[in-house]
């Protein structure tokens, strides 16, 4: 490894499984001291020890991040661990759901935006004002290829996803000058739980996204490890230019489109 995040202190939010889990495997790696927050306790104990094997230093705070309450009593955890100060944050967490539209109700609609909107919301303005206190800071949060390309049966994920790119772009451009990098990673279609029970979902409902139509999309499925690649790329100061951006890991699934 070439340890680009050495001394580091970054907050992954979703960082127990899948893509959120290979980000903070490879963060620690790379020297950073992860702080994992996530829902799945048990997942993200697994995570925490398996970086820890391997020499890396992490440990996790269990937290629903669409809930205030709950984001605050873990913003509290983290900084004292980590003496007040921040490096980075990944907006990771995150869920999809496969409905048609019609059937989507009410409840379906806030859970969306409160997991995949709110959450990053209330992650950010709490560990905004650590990165501004040190005078520098990055910001990566998931998006997906489905922010610009409409996907069948998924319209509130993509709604949501919508909200990302711009609130991305916004949070970059009002902190540019206070040192503050935030950009996106936009994945498409991920060999991750969440991704193969999304593909799963999408099959049911009659969406062709068999393995020969993924295959004429984007080549083939990507790995969890791809997209962390594509994170920590955007985290390390190799991006230190790069502010706003929505860097799409979909091997030309968009531009073939």
């Amino acid at each position: 490894m070439s340890h680009r995040l050495t001394g580091r202190t970054i907050v992954i939010s979703g960082g127990a499984t899948g893509a959120g889990g290979a980000a903070a495997r490879r963060f620690a790696a790379e020297g950073a001291h992860v702080a994992i927050i996530d829902i799945n306790e048990g997942a993200a104990r697994q995570t925490v020890e398996r970086i820890a094997a391997s020499g890396g230093r992490a440990f996790q705070v269990a937290a629903d991040v669409s809930k205030g309450a709950q984001v605050r009593r873990a913003t509290k955890h983290v900084l004292e661990t980590f003496d007040g100060r921040v490096d980075g944050l990944f907006n990771h967490a995150g869920t999809v759901i496969v409905k048609a539209f019609l059937d989507c109700t009410e409840e379906d609609w806030d859970f969306m935006m409160d997991i995949n909107v709110r959450s990053m919301f209330l992650m950010t303005r709490a560990f905004l004002p650590a990165m501004l206190a040190a005078g520098r800071g990055a910001i990566v949060n998931t998006s997906s290829i489905s922010a610009v390309a409409g996907t069948e049966k998924e319209v509130l994920y993509c709604t949501s996803k919508g909200a990302c790119h711009m609130f991305t772009r916004a949070i970059a451009i009002e902190y540019r000058a206070a040192g503050i990098r935030c950009n996106a990673v936009c994945p498409g279609f991920i060999r991750t739980p969440h991704g193969l029970r999304e593909l799963k979902e999408l099959r049911a409902l009659g969406v062709d996204v068999s393995e020969a139509d993924i295959s004429r999309l984007q080549g083939r499925i990507c790995e969890p490890e791809e997209v962390a690649a594509a994170a920590l790329f955007l985290m390390s100061d190799d991006a230190s230019f790069v502010n706003g951006e929505t860097l799409f890991v979909d091997n030309a699934m968009l531009v073939g489109t």
